[in-house]
């Protein structure tokens, strides 16, 4: 599989006006390049605001043709959390299952993971995966979906690496 084309999108009004410094996108950019071995080509800091963040996912899917988009931060219940419906405006499929797998994994950890919003979907032939603000949570989470990210994203390139991938699963 071609190296993977990522972008880090941080969602956050204090850490777009310079007030909180952003811990979180470290954090993901450290396990995509070497978990996933993954190249980030696009990385900033946007406030809670749904057009913004709409047309930045637009952007970065459409034009820039990134293979993975990671979001972090406005999944919560907070009333400016909207990463979740500006998420839902932009993408064509939803992947419910990764949103599964992470609350399932988060539930272990904490009651308060029922609390987040998160959405996971295909826009075009790029994964958008919203994660939480929290390093911890964002890392905790995006362990959890690794695994199958380059399966996922073979599959939206039409790689024919998924196919012998899904032969070799079945037998």
């Amino acid at each position: 599989m071609p190296t993977a084309r990522v972008g880090i999108l941080t969602i956050s009004d204090r850490g777009a006006s310079g007030v909180y410094e952003d811990r979180s996108g470290p954090v993901i950019r450290e396990l995509v390049t070497g978990r996933l071995g993954a190249e980030v080509v696009q990385s900033t800091i946007i406030p809670d605001d749904f057009d913004t963040i709409r047309r930045t996912l637009t952007d970065w899917a459409d034009r820039l043709a990134l293979d993975l988009i990671l979001t972090s931060g406005g999944t919560g219940f907070a009333p400016r959390d909207i990463t979740p419906e500006a998420t839902r405006a932009v993408i064509q499929r939803e992947a419910p299952g990764l949103v599964f797998a992470m609350l399932r994994d988060s539930l272990s950890v904490t009651p308060h993971a029922m609390l987040s919003r998160m959405v996971a979907g295909i826009r075009g032939r790029t994964l958008i995966v919203n994660l939480p603000g929290s390093p911890k949570a964002a890392r905790e989470n995006l362990e959890t979906i690794l695994p199958a990210l380059p399966h996922a994203l073979e599959l939206l390139r039409d790689d024919p690496a998924a196919e012998r991938g899904h032969q070799a699963s079945t037998g």
